[in-house]
């Protein structure tokens, strides 16, 4: 087996050349925090790297979510104060960072394909890792279908915003978007750090439910409105030939991939004798969350290449494992094939991704703007994304 994969095809290569995209519309707080983005970006020397400041916001979000797993691997213990701060930060700088990225790179004209893939790779790893944050601050292991229904429904959220671009051709920002999310988050993470998040276990008035229940219900009713707003866009016919998405195929066909990873992480978790799910609820989320975010990525590049997905893929390898176990009775160990699920995830998701970076990297005359004139890279534009 090849260490790294060469997933795209000649005229794949091809086609990204002749590729533009960029967002549509502006977000509710996006003008409000511009002013910050752009002070932060005449603290980056021009040498820095586009790709290395999008890099530095994963890493945030990375550590921040190996602490908590190692303070809360249940999502039921209380972890110290500091540690709910830190997310709380980590959030704010990815978010800052995943600004600053698309105008360091407009900045020194380095905007190319490589970049905008690389970009909301990261964002598709992020998601998994801050939904299985946000689960954890709230200690929402004591209910596990509603940190299910939280985790993968965010899931399902991001991945409907590249649905829809891979079928209109174009990113839509509507004014609630992924900047007020992100501030709702760093919010629930500054709340956790109070009396290290017993906050979330008082009782909401009349309702006499846990506090924790009205954050978890805001982002599913958030979850279902944007999934509303972006369905209502597809079903509305795309910009290929007869309605179809850019690559010519059917506008529903994408459900089929998100749907297969959300259906096969129900039905394991519905019918484990063991209580795969209840034992392990963040192992199970990541597995079955790097699995999303494979199949994100390889959205994202036939969007760009305007090319078909095809069902069959590596990513369904591990929960395929645990559902053929189920299958035949459970001959092996569950815990054991979930962690084999979760290794196998992680690995064909960096596997494609770095994949598809090297081979972009190795075609360098693919770009997607001209480069900036030197005269005129002092400019700051207003665009944030790459």
């Amino acid at each position: 087996m090849m260490l790294v994969s060469a997933p795209l095809t000649s005229q794949q290569l091809k086609r990204l050349k002749e590729q533009r995209q960029g967002p549509a519309g502006v977000s509710l707080l996006e003008p409000l925090m511009r002013r910050w983005w752009n002070l932060l970006l005449h603290l980056i020397p021009t040498w820095v790297a586009a790709n290395a400041i999008t890099l530095v916001g994963l890493m945030c979000n990375v550590l921040s979510t190996l602490c908590l797993l190692i303070h809360c691997p249940r999502a039921t213990e209380k972890a110290p104060s500091w540690v709910h701060a830190l997310c709380a930060f980590s959030v704010f700088m990815y978010q800052s960072m995943d600004a600053v990225d698309g105008l360091q790179a407009r900045r020194t004209g380095s905007n190319s394909p490589l970049g905008e893939f690389f970009d909301h790779g990261c964002d598709s790893i992020s998601t998994v890792l801050v939904s299985v944050s946000v689960s954890i601050s709230l200690r929402l292991g004591t209910d596990p279908s509603m940190l299910f229904f939280l985790c993968f429904a965010a899931m399902f959220m991001f991945y409907s915003v590249h649905w829809q671009t891979y079928v209109t051709g174009s990113l839509r920002v509507s004014c609630i978007d992924a900047t007020e999310v992100q501030f709702v988050v760093i919010i629930i993470f500054a709340f956790s750090a109070f009396e290290n998040g017993a906050f979330w276990e008082e009782k909401l008035p009349v309702l006499k439910l846990p506090m924790k229940v009205l954050p978890v219900l805001l982002e599913l009713l958030a979850c279902l409105v944007g999934c509303i707003v972006h369905l209502r866009v597809i079903f509305s016919g795309g910009v290929g030939k007869n309605g179809s998405t850019v690559a010519g195929t059917s506008v529903i066909s994408p459900v089929l991939h998100i749907g297969t990873v959300i259906s096969l992480a129900a039905m394991i978790a519905y019918k484990s004798p063991s209580g795969l799910f209840k034992k392990n609820l963040c192992l199970y989320v990541l597995a079955f969350g790097f699995s999303a975010a494979k199949i994100t990525n390889k959205l994202v590049v036939a969007r760009m290449t305007r090319s078909g997905m095809y069902l069959l893929d590596t990513a369904f390898l591990g929960p395929g494992l645990l559902f053929l176990n189920q299958y035949f009775n459970t001959v092996l160990s569950e815990h054991l094939l979930l962690w084999v699920a979760l290794v196998l995830s992680a690995w064909d998701l960096l596997r494609y991704s770095l994949g598809i970076c090297l081979q972009i990297s190795s075609h360098r005359h693919i770009v997607i703007f001209k480069p900036v004139p030197a005269a005129t890279r002092s400019t700051i534009p207003q665009r944030r994304h790459k």
